[in-house]
């Protein structure tokens, strides 16, 4: 089994380079059956979830060719297939959106029930609402996603019952080409929703609202290809500022869009971490250090702007040894705090109740065989690795390979012992 050695205790320091954003790119991909023309998308990262996008584009009937590591020529004018296979949906939550891209198209799609981390239950009753209120019928059985419609999809009001940024994304790609204007209500604002829609627009699409709470989209009869840039990694720049305090490091992060980081910017801050954003003429950077021991904070995970939970569990790693108790409350997942049990082999002390955790801090974190259980707890089980006293192993690490680019050799340029 794959695994990571690390030997912790030592700052990180240099600058690292962000890469495109994870939950950016697994929109934008299936969003290229809607040109049904070809779409060079630039700055996607490598890792398996991009893997497993193009994948299911070239299964469908797609053309793709990469033109360098993170940039690839897709061509969907000759689809042949509206069923996305079942092994291939199962390995990534975003599957999702090839319903919604297909729908959009050709009227229908199939698509198994999505598979990724286990972060407790998600239903996709939102994206249901959507397809139905658009005009198309669904089904679910078996384990398999079925939505189709005998006529065009009309456009339609539609508010949603909570914020969900899957559904906010599926109503815009199932919405593009529907007769009419659709009104999407109560939307998430994350910034991948903000990249899709840009997308969406340099293709032909007609999407305005995208990063507030009323999204309005009206349908144009045809869409077309265009070269498209991807966002930088919200969540990745976070992880490294985080990296950078919890190991009491000096770490400049080029590539970044500063108002993206400011919950989490604000949070480190308030640990006593030291953060200036800055722009050197050709993109902006973020230089995150540390001198002293950070001190305890309290973290809610909200929507965006809020602080994001995809941050959170990182973040938890280091207020384990924060000076004070910190108190964590996860607002957006139910099973994301699977990480406290492998920070508490290391001498963190964390306790649950509900969706709160209590974090009371610890002088060190001291190195254990540890296992990764989702994307996210295995980059905050590194970072606590990287900051604790001794080895440390992680397996299971194919997690991290779902969001992370290069995770290792960014870190081994910073001055980590990592394996």
């Amino acid at each position: 089994m794959e695994k990571f050695v690390i030997t912790g205790g030592k700052p990180l320091h240099g600058e690292v380079t962000i890469s495109g954003a994870k939950n950016a790119a697994v929109g934008i991909l299936p969003a290229t059956i809607l040109a049904a023309d070809v779409c060079v998308i630039e700055n996607l990262p490598d890792i398996s979830d991009v893997a497993v996008s193009l994948k299911i584009l070239s299964t469908l009937g797609a053309s793709i060719k990469m033109l360098n590591r993170n940039t690839y020529e897709i061509d969907t004018t000759h689809l042949n297939s509206t069923n996305v296979p079942d092994d291939l949906s199962r390995q990534m939550r975003a599957s999702y959106y090839f319903l919604g891209a297909l729908l959009s198209r050709f009227g229908k799609a199939q698509v198994a029930m999505p598979g990724g981390c286990n972060l407790g239950p998600r239903p996709i009753d939102q994206h249901l609402k959507v397809f139905s209120a658009l005009g198309a019928e669904d089904s679910v059985d078996y384990g398999m996603i079925t939505v189709r419609t005998k006529q065009e999809l009309t456009g339609a009001h539609i508010f949603f019952d909570k914020v969900s940024v899957g559904a906010t994304m599926n109503g815009m790609l199932s919405a593009v080409m529907a007769q009419g204007q659709t009104i999407l209500e109560n939307c998430a604002k994350e910034p991948h929703v903000v990249d899709l829609a840009n997308f969406l627009n340099m293709c032909g699409a007609d999407v305005r609202g995208a990063g507030t709470d009323v999204i309005k989209v009206r349908g144009v009869e045809k869409m077309h290809g265009c070269t498209y840039s991807i966002i930088p990694d919200q969540i990745e720049a976070g992880t490294y500022m985080i990296a950078a305090a919890a190991t009491g490091g000096d770490v400049v992060i080029n590539n970044i869009i500063p108002t993206h980081l400011e919950a989490i910017s604000a949070k480190l801050m308030e640990s006593g971490a030291h953060v200036v954003d800055g722009d050197d003429g050709r993109e902006f950077f973020m230089r995150v250090s540390c001198e002293n021991r950070p001190r305890a904070v309290n973290i809610k995970t909200l929507p965006y702007p809020g602080f994001p939970t995809d941050l959170q569990q990182p973040m938890m790693a280091l207020l384990a040894t924060a000076e004070g108790n910190s108190f964590i409350m996860e607002n957006i997942f139910e099973n994301r705090f699977n990480h406290v049990p492998e920070l508490a082999k290391m001498g963190a002390s964390i306790s649950i109740s509900s969706r709160t955790a209590t974090v009371e801090g610890v002088e060190k974190l001291y190195g254990a065989p540890l296992c990764a259980s989702d994307l996210r707890a295995g980059a905050a089980l590194v970072i606590a690795a990287l900051a604790a006293e001794g080895e440390s192993t992680i397996s299971q690490i194919h997690f991290i390979d779902r969001g992370y680019e290069f995770l290792e050799q960014k870190l081994r340029a910073l001055g980590a012992d990592i394996m």
